[in-house]
């Protein structure tokens, strides 16, 4: 099977077909290369993808990277940016291996084709030309024959008429002559040039023509077999990386596989326990027994100690509020005791369940309330803390007692490390001072003095801060008997009946974002007998108005101590929200009570604060 023999007759054809070839070669480039652009935008997508869910430095979110499920997570988006590695590894591979090679190839085999179709070419003007001659010998043949036949006859014509003159039949004979030898001449040429013409047009169809027939068959051949180990290159590519593209997803499932919904259920306890005990049971309050109006202070002294021991014989697990001044213990005792309602997204919030105590009580249930505070002993926890909105304490101790002392554990540790740190530092001075006494050429020993002896200050100044937060973390995990012994002191002090003062303690109340704030006493001790309370409560005058505030929602006020609002109306703040999430308001004189703070927007005068 050879184009030579089989397509002798094809030049043209051939050529158009050869052209045709170079052209899919040319395409297939275009193809990778639209491959590899591809495989570019695709890794670049990925690692955008990687970069865009890994958690911020020094934020809350890389905080959150401690649980499983975000260590996996973060392993996945690892493991992401490694598999669009390995796709743009696809693309180098591609643009190497198959795009820059065949561009080389196409080049050449542009240039070896013109080759071979040029000598085609060039045998195919030798032939037409031999062909030119031999039909040019053959015409002058066929021509001078003509011309030696007429010649031939006009002899015999004028020999036969006898009225011509023998020169005339002379001269008529020379010229059949000539014009025969002219023929003849023309005959040999002719016979001539048809040999030299067969000759050249059986080298050309049978030793010419097939020899650059074969030589394009094989360039053809060639590029056929080279598309071939393109496109097995192509697939090997692909093939390469699928071993570490099985990694990065053997990763993934690793990962996955290493989620323990125990451990992150233990991380959860870890971050948000507070170290406190849940509350007890509220005790019954029993309103049908008549209270008098008017106690005196033996008999308030009698309630304490009758209600002392049943009621608080242990360890108190209610909520128990220190005593105060008036204005703020009538509004505590009056306050709802249910947490307020979330704001509504659209309609108006439905009534806080099991409705709170009204502010309007009748006197009668109010002392006995009174005389249960009076009996009652103190919270055992009394936590400092800050006033809303301050800086966070250095010993944090406006948090729970198990989140403080998580903190101070991790602030225990960040400061070792930079002791050791600075530790380091000395020893590494030390010894190039060591150096230089050795070999003074070096440099002067007494030029690092003064480092050594900053950096000695540094850790003793750290080692006197470790020393502040180890006995804080102490004291909060029970090592030092500071807390308790002052925990006793004070309950010793309430179990005194016979005691009217009451050291100044912080009250301990829990604000609506969790944490856990106090308000102080304004006074350090404060005398209050039943007597004088009785009368005060009497001849209370209404409190004054600190700002006002626009009702953001409606707020159907249908327990005992709130009041209903409008959305839109305007009211008198008469006491702000003091942690519990309740502010007190009055419409008018006869109507006031408390609505959750998030449902109103409060704007307090100072001056009247501050009056």
């Amino acid at each position: 099977m050879s184009w030579g023999t089989e397509l002798w007759d094809q030049f043209d054809n051939l050529e158009k077909h050869t052209q045709w070839g170079i052209d899919i070669l040319e395409k297939y480039i275009k193809f990778v290369k639209e491959r590899t652009e591809i495989e570019l935008s695709y890794a670049k997508q990925l690692r955008n993808l990687s970069k865009k869910y890994q958690p911020k430095k020094n934020s809350k979110e890389e905080e959150e990277y401690r649980y499983t499920a975000c260590k996996a997570f973060l392993s996945t988006l690892n493991e992401m940016n490694d598999y669009a590695g390995q796709h743009e590894v696809v693309s180098e591979n591609l643009t190497s291996q198959i795009i820059a090679g065949l561009a080389r190839y196409v080049q050449e085999v542009k240039q070896e084709r013109k080759s071979h179709f040029h000598d085609g070419r060039k045998a195919q003007q030798h032939i037409e030309t031999c062909w030119k001659q031999l039909e040019s010998s053959k015409r002058r043949f066929e021509r001078d024959c003509k011309e030696a036949d007429r010649a031939q006859q006009y002899f015999e014509k004028m020999d036969a008429d006898i009225n011509v003159t023998k020169a005339d039949v002379e001269k008529a004979r020379q010229q059949a002559q000539v014009r025969h030898q002219m023929a003849e001449d023309s005959k040999a040429d002719y016979s001539s040039n048809l040999q030299k013409f067969n000759l050249e047009q059986r080298e050309y169809y049978h030793t010419h023509i097939p020899n650059i027939f074969k030589k394009i068959q094989e360039m053809e051949e060639r590029r056929i077999v080279r598309l071939g180990e393109s496109m097995k290159t192509y697939a090997e590519v692909d093939r390469q990386v699928i071993p570490i593209i099985g990694k990065c997803l053997d990763g993934i499932v690793k990962a996955a596989e290493s989620i323990d919904q125990n451990t992150d259920s233990q991380l959860v306890i870890e971050a948000y326990k507070s170290g406190f005990e849940p509350p007890g049971d509220i005790e019954f309050e029993d309103y049908t027994q008549p209270m008098k109006r008017t106690v005196s202070e033996n008999s308030l002294s009698n309630s304490r100690e009758g209600k002392a021991e049943p009621k608080f014989g242990g360890k108190s697990k209610g909520k128990l509020w220190p005593f105060i001044k008036k204005n703020k213990l009538m509004s505590l005792l009056t306050s709802p005791h249910q947490p307020p309602p979330p704001p509504p997204a659209s309609a108006s919030p439905s009534a806080v369940p099991n409705g709170p105590q009204s502010p309007k009580q009748q006197k009668e249930p109010l002392s006995h309330r009174f005389n249960e505070f009076m009996t009652s002993k103190p919270k055992i926890h009394c936590f400092r803390s800050l006033k809303r909105g301050g800086a966070a304490p250095e010993d944090f101790s406006n948090l729970p007692p198990e989140q403080r002392r998580k903190k101070l554990q991790q602030k225990v540790d960040e400061l070792n490390k930079e002791i050791q740190k600075e530790m380091d530092q000395r020893e590494a001075i030390t010894k190039m001072k060591d150096v230089y006494l050795k070999n003074p050429q070096m440099g002067d020993p007494a030029s690092l003095d003064h480092k050594l002896t900053e950096v000695s200050q540094n850790i003793e100044k750290l080692r006197l801060e470790a020393q502040k937060f180890e006995a804080w973390l102490a004291e909060v995990e029970g090592r030092l008997p500071a807390r308790s012994e002052q925990a006793r002191r004070q309950s010793g002090l309430y179990d005194a009946q016979t005691a009217p003062t009451v050291n100044n303690c912080a009250q301990a109340r829990e604000s609506p974002d969790g944490s856990y704030t106090e308000e102080q006493s304004q006074e350090s001790e404060v005398k209050v007998l039943a007597t004088d309370f009785d009368d005060e409560f009497d001849d209370e005058e209404p409190l004054p108005a600190i700002g006002t505030c626009k009702a953001l929602y409606t707020f159907d006020g249908q327990n005992e101590g709130t009041i209903s609002v409008v959305e839109g109306e305007t009211l008198y703040v008469i006491e702000e929200d003091k942690g519990d999430g309740w502010t007190r308001i009055r419409r008018n004189e006869d109507e006031e009570g408390y609505v959750p703070t998030s449902y109103v927007e409060v704007y307090l005068d100072k001056n009247a604060k501050d009056s």
